[in-house]
């Protein structure tokens, strides 16, 4: 379970030697062909002589899924700047409390079972997703353990230990290259934990009810994601249940945590458009093209943001409906 607070976790050559703007220029070009060609969906913001590379990765792409990731970390090698996701700090202090209250994290309090939280319509439908289970141990699993498991065993999702994603690439890229990152923030160990360990159990319920969402769909939700992502249909990945799901559980679903990943990717963004060169970004996808999110923060101050198109377009409207006085 503490593997989960980790939040996810070269001078480039022109072959023009004519005034210093035109290699720039050519420069940004490749990497920007490049990160494209890769197959991941990505958007670009130009300020000035600052080009900004936001990469949209999820976790959990199954091995067989065909992309191009050496695209993407030939890009990646040739960025001035990798902006990464946040880390949390803990302490040996933090690491002790997550042993001590283990059970507190994974367990239900004592003679009581997912039906004590759930709505009798959200237990028939958990039931009917684990029908096929000997081991009834579920049923007193906390919430959000079992939202995981659910995810994980019944929808497909198999989290870091699918094949490369984005953020691996990147960051493999930047190591080999030598080119510096950043995490764009960091969130306290103790503020981790304590959020984990305190949230009462209703807490999770949206956690878990859309596990089940996402379970009912089957190990399909996850190959259907990932073929969404290869295929840049950016709203349908911000709306698979397997997103739907990662987005309402710990820590991105904690109503404390969540505000404060949200600004310092905000903040550092703000930080990348005044520095010179291409700075490289790679964030959840869905932080970046949620409603509110990224994308529409940077358009909203008047960028121009060029990528896949990543809002959902608006149901159509009946024309008769439409009229007035029907």
């Amino acid at each position: 379970m503490f593997s989960a607070i980790c939040l996810q976790s070269a001078a480039p050559q022109s072959a023009m030697a004519q005034t210093p703007q035109e290699p720039e220029a050519t420069t940004v070009d490749e990497v920007v062909v490049l990160a494209r060609r890769s197959g991941a969906p990505m958007w670009t913001v130009t300020r000035g002589d600052s080009t900004l590379i936001l990469v949209g990765a999820i976790t959990g792409i199954p091995r067989d899924l065909e992309w191009r990731p050496d695209d993407l970390e030939a890009a990646a090698a040739r960025s001035q700047l990798i902006l990464t996701p946040q880390v949390g700090r803990a302490s040996v202090t933090d690491l002790l409390r997550v042993v001590w209250r283990i059970r507190t994290i994974s367990r239900m309090p004592r003679g009581q079972t997912s039906a004590d939280y759930l709505e009798p319509e959200w237990q028939t439908r958990l039931e009917a997703v684990m029908a096929g289970e000997r081991n009834q141990d579920w049923r007193s699993k906390s919430l959000l353990i079992l939202g995981f498991d659910l995810m994980q065993d019944k929808a497909g999702y198999t989290g870091r230990r699918g094949g490369d994603d984005a953020m691996d690439v990147i960051n493999r890229a930047a190591r080999r290259a030598r080119v510096q990152t950043r995490p764009v923030g960091t969130v306290r160990g103790d503020e981790l934990i304590s959020s984990l360990i305190d949230a009462p159990q209703s807490a999770h319920v949206p956690c878990v009810q859309a596990a089940i969402a996402a379970a009912e769909e089957g190990p399909e939700a996850a190959r259907d994601r990932a073929a969404d992502w290869r295929a840049r249909r950016v709203p349908e990945v911000v709306a698979s249940p397997i997103d739907k799901a990662l987005n309402e559980c710990w820590p991105w679903g904690d109503p404390e945590i969540a505000p404060q990943l949200h600004q310092q990717w905000a903040a550092a963004i703000e930080t990348a458009l005044i520095s010179p060169g291409v700075t490289m970004g790679v964030a959840p996808i869905r932080l970046l093209a949620e409603a509110g999110g990224v994308l529409d923060g940077l358009e909203a101050r008047g960028f121009d943001v060029v990528g896949p198109e990543w809002r959902a377009e608006p149901p159509a409207v009946d024309e008769v409906d439409s009229e007035p006085g029907v």
